[in-house]
C-alpha cells in the first residue's frame, strides 16, 4: 500500500491547549482528536531531550510537547505526504521549525539511515486493525485509523528498535487492544508497563521502560468528563493549560 493519494485540500485553522499551539488541519476527513494532547502530555520529556514521534499526522503531539519542553528536540515521521506538508507548515506557524524535524515515512519500511536513538517515543497507531476495520470512505481518514502497511506489531517493534537502552515509549490506543499490547511488549523485552486508563473513553495510555522483569502496572485513572459533560479539573488543566499527565 502506498502513500499516493489526495486529501481534503480545504483546510481550518484551529488552536490547542487554550491557544498556545496553531494547527491547520484538513477540513473534512482525519482531524486532531484530545488523544494527540493527552499522548503529548504524558510523554515525560525533558529539556535536551530527543523524542520521536511514530505517525505524527499534522504535528499536534510534536507541537504540543515543544510547547510543554521548550528544549526538546522532535523528529516525527509521517506516512502521508499531505499531512507531513502541514505538519512542516505548523511547526513554523508556532516558531518550532528549528526544533521539530518532520519526515515523510512508512513504518513498514526500516527507519532512514542517521536518525540515531531516542530518549522517548510516542505514538498514536491506527487504532483499528484491517481484518476488523469498516474504513472511513475518506483514504487519508481511513490511513490514520486502520492499520494499512505496517501492523500494530510492527509500530512496537520500531518503535522499540529506536530507543536508548534507558529511553521511554509513551502510547495511546484502545482499550480493548491492551492485552495485544501487553503481550508484544512483553515478547520485546519491555518490562516495566505503566497503564492509565481515560473513563469514559475507550483509550488507554502505556509507558512502558526496560527492567528486569515483567511488572504491569494500573495507575490511577485519567477522568476526562464530569456527569455534566464538560472536562474534569484534571483534564481541563492538561488539555487547556499545558500541564503534565502523570502515570
Amino acid at each position: 500500500m502506498t502513500a499516493d493519494h489526495q486529501i481534503e485540500t480545504s483546510t481550518t485553522e484551529d488552536t490547542l491547549l487554550g491557544g498556545r499551539v496553531r494547527l491547520r488541519q484538513p477540513r473534512r476527513g482525519y482531524r486532531v482528536a484530545v488523544d494527540a494532547v493527552l499522548l503529548a502530555a504524558a510523554t515525560a520529556a525533558a529539556s535536551g531531550d530527543r523524542v520521536l514521534d511514530l505517525g505524527t499526522g499534522v504535528g499536534a503531539v510534536g507541537l504540543c510537547l515543544g510547547v510543554r519542553v521548550p528544549g526538546c528536540r522532535v523528529v516525527c515521521l509521517e506516512l502521508q505526504p499531505a499531512f507531513a506538508a502541514l505538519a512542516l507548515q505548523n511547526a513554523e506557524a508556532n516558531g518550532m521549525a528549528n526544533r521539530i524535524e518532520t519526515i515523510v515515512h512508512d513504518i513498514a519500511q526500516p527507519l532512514p539511515d542517521g536518525l540515531g536513538l531516542f530518549d522517548y517515543i510516542a505514538t498514536n497507531p491506527p487504532y483499528l486493525a484491517a481484518a476488523v476495520a469498516d474504513p472511513s470512505p475518506d483514504r487519508a481518514k481511513a490511513l490514520a485509523t486502520v492499520e494499512s502497511s505496517a501492523d500494530l506489531a510492527r509500530w512496537l517493534d520500531v518503535a522499540t528498535g529506536a530507543l536508548k537502552p534507558s529511553g521511554t515509549l509513551t502510547m495511546i490506543h484502545r482499550s480493548d487492544r491492551l492485552d495485544e499490547i501487553v503481550a508484544r511488549l512483553a515478547a520485546l523485552g519491555w518490562s516495566e508497563i505503566a497503564v492509565k486508563r481515560l473513563p469514559p473513553a475507550a483509550r488507554v495510555l502505556l509507558r512502558a521502560r526496560r527492567g528486569e522483569s515483567l511488572h504491569v502496572q494500573d495507575s490511577a485513572p485519567l477522568v476526562l468528563h464530569r456527569s455534566d459533560g464538560g472536562y474534569t479539573d484534571e483534564a481541563e488543566a492538561i488539555l487547556r493549560h499545558a500541564a503534565a499527565l502523570p502515570f
